[in-house]
């Protein structure tokens, strides 16, 4: 099955919630904003959206909930909390014996007693945990991006069938074509020649030029050809976006030869139809990975 390149997908565990979105590019773009001390996990994740992930721009957010995270780890130098207390006491003893002791609060707030280091034991853990909460948002990722394909590979079948619809119509012209230039061909010759008998070879030979011009036999084949392999493309689970960009060019090359071989009006107008649903096609590929 066909996937779209744009698609969202979330997931969330613990303290990690990460969020992937993305729009349609023609190579694989891949940005992430992440907390600056997981800044070392940028090329692994990357490396593991490609493993799912073939073309498209993906911007990934990464949020940590800091609360929940325990990144960081507090450690109190008892050694100085006492030096601070022994030196506060010999103060009170000179200036003032009954003077309180500094409370618990006050003395963490003495330089140096309390100092934030961070939890490495704790960021390994997270590390871990980003990557497989990443996975899961992968997961839910490529499920939105199936359900918009299923929904393109609809369109695109529905434009298929027009395509045969109008290439069976041109068939269906062309010798009605050849017949009408026979007919007006012999009728611009007795007007010429007015009462001289016309040889009915020369007009089987001049109408026979005149049809292998015109032939379209082959560009219909050709279509159909074509069609086929983009109904399998669509069935397929690999990406075929840019398999479906060339095979557009060659729908495309043999509409505008049946459109240059054609020359009434109601061919001109099956050709000029063949050719938006073509570019309809062609509008719709550039969403497929």
């Amino acid at each position: 099955m066909i996937k779209s390149m744009t698609g969202y997908g979330s997931a969330q565990s613990g303290a990690v919630k990460i969020e992937i979105k993305s729009v349609n590019n023609r190579y694989f773009d891949f940005n992430v904003k992440l907390p600056r001390a997981f800044m070392a996990l940028e090329e692994p994740l990357k490396q593991q959206a490609q493993k799912r992930v073939s073309r498209g721009k993906l911007d990934v957010f990464i949020t940590l909930d800091y609360a929940k995270a325990d990144t960081d780890k507090v450690t109190v130098n008892m050694n100085l909390v006492t030096a601070y207390l022994t030196a506060a006491d010999e103060v009170a003893g000179v200036l003032d014996p009954d003077s309180p002791r500094p409370s618990a609060i006050e003395i963490m707030k003495f330089p140096d007693v309390v100092k934030v280091e961070r939890d490495d034991a704790n960021l390994e853990e997270l590390s871990a945990q980003i990557a497989d909460v990443f996975e899961e948002a992968l997961v839910a990722f490529n499920a939105a991006r199936e359900r918009e394909g299923a929904r393109l590979g609809e369109d695109l079948e529905a434009r298929l069938v027009e395509i045969e619809r109008l290439t069976a119509a041109a068939s269906a012209r062309n010798p009605v074509t050849v017949a009408e230039y026979r007919a007006k061909l012999a009728a611009r010759m007795a007007e010429v020649l007015e009462n001289t008998q016309i040889e009915e070879s020369r007009i089987l030979t001049e109408a026979a030029i005149f049809a292998d011009k015109v032939e379209i036999n082959e560009e219909t084949v050709r279509l159909g050809s074509h069609i086929a392999e983009l109904r399998g493309m669509l069935k397929s689970s690999e990406p075929v976006g840019r398999k479906l960009d060339f095979i557009v060019q060659e729908l495309n090359r043999e509409a505008n030869t049946i459109g240059s071989k054609g020359n009434d009006a109601e061919m001109s107008r099956i050709v000029v139809d063949l050719k938006a649903e073509i570019e309809k096609i062609r509008e719709q590929a550039q969403n497929i990975e």
